[in-house]
């Protein structure tokens, strides 16, 4: 998705996944993930994050797309040099797979505008992508 204004390359978007054993079931084809997304505005303005819309590849050849607002039950208000952290999780079918997206935002001048999550993958550690 292109960056349509300078207030939307003022937001960075930083991604990490990890592997969460204690939630997976190789043998039922679940391989699950926590993910930390870091969302920080390098803006001389505030912006408020109103929804989100992921794309999940499974790697398996399955893919989902989530769509809903704001991040974990909240629409957060960032101003101008902070940064917002959430966290929350994925679950896929196969031990290696990816996920992207963009979060749609609304300046405090009324301006909306989109912004792309970049990529990130979701691997399973060695030991789990044998067993599938």
């Amino acid at each position: 998705m292109a960056v349509t204004s300078r207030l939307a390359e003022s937001i960075r978007i930083r991604p990490h996944a990890v592997f969460v054993i204690e939630h997976s079931d190789p043998a039922a084809h679940r391989f699950a993930f926590g993910y930390e997304i870091v969302i920080a505005n390098d803006s001389d303005r505030a912006v408020t994050l109103t929804d989100r819309h992921w794309v999940i590849d499974h790697g398996n050849g399955c893919i989902k797309e989530v769509r809903g607002e704001g991040v974990v039950g909240r629409q957060p208000r960032i101003r101008p040099g902070e940064h917002y952290t959430y966290r929350s999780g994925a679950i896929i079918e196969s031990p290696a797979g990816r996920m992207h997206g963009d979060y749609g935002f609304v300046g405090e001048d009324g301006e909306t505008f989109r912004v792309t999550i970049p990529r990130f993958d979701l691997v399973a550690p060695a030991a789990f992508r044998l067993i599938h």
